[in-house]
């Protein structure tokens, strides 16, 4: 297939980034770049451009860590899950406007039985046994 000026532009860019981050040398990117606009098919691109990568491995972003299949234990021996501290806060969150809510009707109103333990305790109640025994990891 042929090659367009702008598909040689682009080949020579990238040349020109590879000379500037070290991987070869002004000579090499001087012959390389003749042979770049000399090409007239995407192949003859590819050939100038072989031993070099596609893109900047030191920009590459960093590779998310591989779950082990043991569970990572906690300080206290708790089994420890990826998203236990998101849940944990969201449950303190919520938690603690509904705490707020009672604790202002309360004060307005007179003493109100405290509904607010109605949400947190089972909530978390159904965390504190996901956080000990791992319920639920999916690999």
């Amino acid at each position: 297939m042929r090659a367009s000026d702008a598909d040689r532009d682009r080949v020579a860019e990238e040349l020109r980034e590879h000379c500037a981050a070290g991987r070869i040398t002004v000579d090499e990117l001087q012959e390389r770049l003749e042979a770049v606009y000399a090409a007239k098919t995407y192949g003859e691109l590819e050939t100038v451009t072989a031993d070099l990568p596609e893109e900047d491995l030191y920009q590459r972003p960093l590779p998310a860590p591989r779950a082990s299949a043991e569970p990572a234990r906690r300080a206290g021996g708790a089994l420890a899950a990826p998203g236990d501290r998101a849940l944990w806060a969201t449950w303190a969150a919520v938690s603690a406007i509904n705490f707020v809510i009672w604790l202002l009707v309360s004060v307005t109103a007179g003493v109100v039985y405290p509904w607010w333990i109605w949400v947190a305790g089972p909530w978390g109640a159904v965390l504190l046994v996901r956080s000990f025994f791992g319920g639920g990891r999916r690999d």
